[in-house]
């Protein structure tokens, strides 16, 4: 191969390639962590070393060119490529010491982690932890995250995954809500009730009729993206809103809301990449996450609900 006609940069690249999958210069920026000028610039770079246009402006979006197109799928198996790199240099290192980066829902970041990281600090110091709570699921093949915690059995096979337990969600509402409406004792009286949903709320407003509810966008007078929002809104009185069982049920501000509907049953799940199983320190993580969850459910099954 003749090294000397390869004149783009890797980082252009990449910007090229998370711009098409982001959509916009923003969210990839976002997701890169710079500034958006910069991978404008990046970007813009790209295009005039390569001699072609890469997106076209669509409204607040960008769309791919013909060439744009041509080129983002051998810029994806780059991008595949160089996350190998970083997935096997890291899975050689055998110190148990340096970065882990856990990835998990905002109230699992909140509401348990927490407890079991200040744990795993206390017995091994050298291991330092990042948390990325959000609710997206970040890909780890791609060396978003090292670990998740997800609420779903993954189907890549290049990850390996280990149940840590069945859990549930439920339906509250603060104590003034209930109040001010009244006891939601029927599937007609909480058909009534307001809301309070997430912004893309259609998987949550389906899921809830498929439980025998009829409700409508219009029960859903406050939408939040954010699930801790969205709690401390439930808390002061703005509506039902849906919560792990642990979590709420110990928030004393809150109860459920009808206790006669049926529970959000769901399983959680440890995923990492097949090839951090050779890195010390991420088993050990991995280890120490399994046994403090599994023994996080045996004491929520003793207590009374």
């Amino acid at each position: 191969m003749d090294w000397r006609s390869v004149k783009f940069d890797w980082n252009r690249v990449r910007a090229f390639l998370v711009t098409a999958e982001e959509g916009s210069f923003s969210a990839a920026a976002r997701a890169l962590g710079m500034a958006q000028p910069t991978l404008g610039r990046q970007v813009g770079a790209l295009e005039e070393e390569l001699g072609v246009v890469l997106f076209e402006r669509v409204g607040r979006g960008l769309t791919l060119t013909q060439s744009g197109l041509e080129l983002v799928e051998h810029a994806r198996a780059m991008g595949d490529a160089a996350a190998s790199v970083a997935v096997t240099a890291s899975g050689q290192s055998q110190a148990i010491e340096g970065s882990v980066r856990i990835t998990a829902t905002e109230v699992t970041s909140a509401f348990i982690l927490p407890a079991i990281v200040a744990k795993l600090r206390s017995a091994q110091p050298a291991i330092e932890v990042e948390i990325l709570a959000t609710n997206a699921v970040r890909d780890l093949r791609r060396r978003e995250a090292d670990i998740a915690i997800r609420a779903a059995r993954p189907t890549d096979p290049d990850l390996i995954a280990r149940k840590l337990m069945n859990d549930t969600a439920e339906l509250y509402a603060s104590q003034s809500y209930l109040k001010r409406v009244g006891e939601l004792s029927s599937p007609e009286k909480l058909s009534r009730a307001e809301f309070v949903g997430f912004n893309e709320n259609e998987p949550f407003l389906d899921g809830l009729n498929a439980r025998g509810l009829t409700l409508s966008a219009r029960n859903f007078p406050v939408l939040c993206g954010q699930h801790l929002v969205q709690w401390e809104l439930v808390k002061q009185g703005a509506g039902v809103g849906v919560m792990i069982s642990r979590v709420g049920d110990a928030e004393p501000l809150v109860r459920r809301a009808a206790p006669w509907f049926p529970s959000f049953d769901f399983e959680v799940w440890l995923v990492a990449h097949r090839e951090l199983n050779k890195s010390r320190r991420l088993r050990i993580v991995f280890d120490w996450l399994t046994d403090e969850f599994r023994r996080l459910q045996g004491a929520y099954s003793k207590t009374d609900r």
